[in-house]
């Protein structure tokens, strides 16, 4: 069969019959299931399509179990990328970014992916921002967005402002150019405001991951604490501090101030302090960075004085893992019990150290590390606190602190603002004039949106709209007097934190419809992945409770139910002798060696690493269409491994994937000229009902690789049972009917077909999914590992009544085992419902 045409036909039916439209009733049981909306950077690579496609096979699987399913997609269409390329193309980024659209939308269509269409939505759409615009300005007169100039992330190569959590390992996440700080004022969103519940509300997300639940408790990062101020010797200024562990107050070493703290302000500042200032000004403000650098200091000749014993004097020092925008810009070392001050005083003379808590446990040897306490090891060289355990101790401070009036307990955040403030053009506009006479003025309501100018010019260096000649230019809506557009724009985080609740209708005339969201919020099941864990996730809960505070949304709390990060899809890269990344499709295999097919200069095979377009190591999804069709690239990209795990783009792989669907379209065949041998199989019909039971319980819980090997298995019973010389006609075509309809989440286009020729006049997305019999159910069935060459690659259930043909043929035909195996199997071991081994 020509797989291309099947494909046509079939995408083509399901347009026009408007398959996968969305019910507006709400009376019925729905399904919202999502992935989040792409970027549209160009053309998709398979590496793409493994996200969509598992949110395909759930949202093909709910329809047929009679859910209204609201399945949509759209484009997080705003960003620098569109920027550089209408620079190196000459052309406009809008032009460039809807041209992307449409080649992705025709990719995804190409795919069979059963999106509704209908619902589709794009953030640089005016009529997508106008509302984001309404919702700017509702938060600023709720008090939840301010402007002040801070202390920013400054990409020197996308000249823009990042957040911190856009600061990976010190340099900018999209550019990769290390990150200067700058002083600029920004809007900024009060997060911190939510800090609480956001963190709080965590435990109630029992259906995400548990490492994207640590990473955002680690961000938002809340401690308890003792915020006290010491004294400075011979100045009137104080020093307040923020620390968790007050026990050890008496092993202080020194104070750490930041570069920029006020107090500097106040002395004399020595060439030496001068330098070292300058040199912490251009280092990151990424805490990861920070925390990784060497710890240096400088001192500055002031002593603060100990709060307990005014006879000890503690040298302050400014050091450069001390941040203005953490804390109060200043902490109070102890080495011997930190060991970040431990670092430090590697590095400098004259600090030392002070053991404060000891334990009869283990030795502790301060000479080569700090010593990490537990809370019941006891104080030490510590005046009032010695024989205490650090706990009391803890308590016995904080207490005496207050008592003396210069400090009291508190509760920290890591979590800061969010500045969305972004010094580019292709961004949604923020609603704010500047007038000279009325300081900040919202654009009313009714001038809204703001609409970007398209004579845009990228000639100069900066934010295109500052130096645009006429855009900015208005008149004050309060005075009328000539006043200024904000030229910065909204980061585009900001869009993607609520794109899901316009879903729910995307033709509302306002932000949200609020019925709608009732009905479809939170979404059922969010699909993406886990580099998004704090970024994205977190804002899109941070806005799902300011919609609820302002209006928008009826009290919705959390904005995703469950949660699925998927693995990446890897591929081998190939590289010159000159170190150039070379493309897959350039590569030619020679036996002993690779060589470039243009040039034929040998090649080395690298790391297997996620598919990139920067390292050329993308398959193009367009060529597998042309060459393998769009089901057998669904069914490899699901059938290899886990969809939580990573998995390796390979040539066998999906030539598996093709033989068996071939072979599927053969044994239809075969099936319609079969007589009725009336040999009863009802091992065949307990396998099938056994296979309905566990694929559907597989689906619900996302294994999706073992809900496709366990209908090969299936297949594999099945095509050994039409080899016997006698069988059950009844069973026979039982068991073809159900492998085609558990297959069509995974393969939709060669099912229908298949289904088609089997006679069936009703398609397969007006059916109901199948059910099984409980009375044909034999649970007897066992796990058996499978290993090749001794080694073990992986496990596989089945019944117990499969003969060891079939076990083999289904073995060979795993995925993850297949690759393993080459052409050439010297014996297979079979130790029964243990091990199989194949020895290559």
């Amino acid at each position: 069969m020509n797989s291309i045409d099947i494909e046509k036909k079939w995408q083509q039916i399901w347009a026009n019959d408007k398959a996968f439209a969305t019910s507006d009733d709400y009376s019925k049981k729905k399904y919202y299931v999502l992935e989040m909306f792409p970027y549209p950077s160009g053309k998709c690579h398979v590496g793409h399509l493994r996200n969509y496609t598992i949110g395909d096979v759930i949202a093909r699987y709910f329809r047929l179990n009679s859910y209204n399913v609201l399945y949509p997609m759209g484009w997080d269409a705003f960003g620098l990328p569109a920027e550089n390329a209408a620079i190196k193309n000459n052309t406009h980024p809008g032009d460039w970014t809807y041209a992307n659209i449409d080649t992705m939308r025709d990719q995804l269509k190409n795919v069979g992916l059963s999106y509704d269409w209908s619902r589709e939505l794009a953030s640089c759409s005016p009529d997508y921002y106008k509302h984001e615009q309404q919702f700017f300005l509702d938060l600023y007169n709720n008090g939840l967005v301010y402007q002040k100039e801070s202390l920013v992330n400054w990409d020197p190569i996308d000249n823009t402002v990042l957040a911190n959590e856009q600061v990976v390992d010190g340099r900018g996440w999209r550019s990769g150019a290390i990150v200067e700080k700058r002083n600029l004022t920004q809007w900024f969103l009060k997060i911190t405001d939510y800090a609480e519940e956001l963190l709080e509300d965590i435990d109630k997300l029992t259906h995400w991951p548990e490492n994207v639940r640590l990473m955002q408790k680690n961000w938002i990062g809340k401690s308890e604490g003792l915020r006290f101020h010491f004294a400075i010797k011979d100045l009137e200024t104080k020093i307040e501090v923020f620390t968790t562990k007050p026990e050890v107050i008496f092993g202080a070493k020194f104070v750490a101030i930041a570069y920029n703290h006020p107090l500097l302000q106040e002395i004399t500042i020595t060439e030496e302090m001068a330098a070292f200032i300058t040199k912490c000004a251009q280092n990151s403000t990424s805490e990861s960075v920070i925390e990784k650098a060497e710890k240096e200091c400088v001192y500055t000749g002031l002593y603060a004085i100990h709060p307990f014993d005014t006879e000890i004097k503690i040298p302050v020092i400014i050091a450069n893992f001390v941040l203005m925008e953490y804390g109060t810009g200043a902490v109070y070392g102890c080495p011997a019990h930190d060991v970040r001050d431990f670092e430090l005083i590697q590095t400098i003379d004259g600090l030392g150290l002070l053991q404060t808590v000891h334990t009869d446990k283990q030795e502790i040897d301060l000479s080569k590390q700090a010593y990490i306490y537990a809370d019941d090891d006891i104080m030490i060289n510590s005046d009032f606190l010695n024989g205490m355990t650090a706990i009391e101790a803890r308590v016995a401070v904080i207490n005496k602190i207050e008592e003396l009036g210069i400090g009291k307990r508190e509760i920290n955040f890591r979590l800061r603002d969010w500045g969305v403030s972004r010094q580019r053009y292709w961004g949604c506009p923020i609603p704010i004039i500047h007038c000279k006479f009325c300081g900040v003025v919202p654009v009313p309501s009714e001038d809204l949106p703001v609409e970007l100018p398209q004579d845009i010019n990228f000639d100069k260096l900066g934010n295109p709209l500052d130096h645009h000649p006429t855009w900015k230019y208005v008149n004050c809506p309060k005075c009328q007097s000539e006043a200024i557009r904000e030229t910065d724009t909204l980061d585009t985080f900001f869009e993607s934190s609520w794109y899901f609740t316009r879903f729910c209708n995307n033709k509302a005339d306002t932000m949200t419809d609020k019925e709608a969201c009732d009905y479809w919020l939170p979404v059922d099941q969010y699909i993406g992945g886990v580099e998004h864990a704090i970024l994205h996730l977190l804002y899109a809960r941070f806005f799902t409770k300011m919609m609820s505070d302002t209006g928008h949304l009826n009290n919705l709390r959390e904005p995703f139910k469950k949660l699925l990060t998927q693995g990446m899809v890897l591929h081998a890269t190939y590289k010159d002798v000159f170190g150039n990344f070379v493309h897959p499709d350039d590569v030619v295999n020679q036996g002993e060696k690779l060589v470039h097919a243009q040039t034929g200069v040998e090649l080395i095979k690298g790391k297997i690493e996620k598919m990139s377009k920067s390292k050329l190591n993308v398959i193009n999804l367009d060529t597998m269409l042309k060459t393998h069709g769009a089901d057998c690239i669904r069914m490899f990209a699901l059938s290899d491994s886990p969809v939580e795990k990573d998995f390796e783009w390979s040539a066998a792989g999906i030539d598996g994937c093709q033989k068996f669907i071939n072979r599927l379209e053969n044994i239809v065949e075969k099936v319609l000229t079969l007589e009725n041998k009336q040999n009863s199989n009802s091992k065949l019909s307990s396998l099938t009902h056994a296979t309905i039971k566990n694929v559907t319980d597989d689906i619900k819980n996302f294994r999706l690789n073992k809900a496709i090997a366990r209908i090969r298995e299936l297949f594999n019973a099945l095509n050994e049972e039409v080899q016997r010389e006698q069988y059950d006609q009844e069973n026979v075509i039982e068991a073809i009917k159900i492998i085609i309809l558990l297959l069509n989440p995974f393969i939709p286009h060669i099912t229908e077909e298949l289904w088609q020729i089997l006679g069936n006049d009703t398609p397969i997305y007006k059916l109901s999914w199948p059910k099984y019999d409980e009375s044909k159910l034999k649970s007897d069935s066992y796990l058996l590992a499978i290993q090749v060459n001794g080694k073990l690659k992986t496990t596989h259930e089945f019944a117990s009544h499969v003969s060891e043909e079939e076990i083999r043929n289904t073995v060979l035909e795993i995925p993850a085992i297949a690759k393993h195996i080459g052409d050439q199997i010297k014996k297979i071991i079979i130790v029964p419902r243990k091990i199989i081994n194949i020895v290559t």
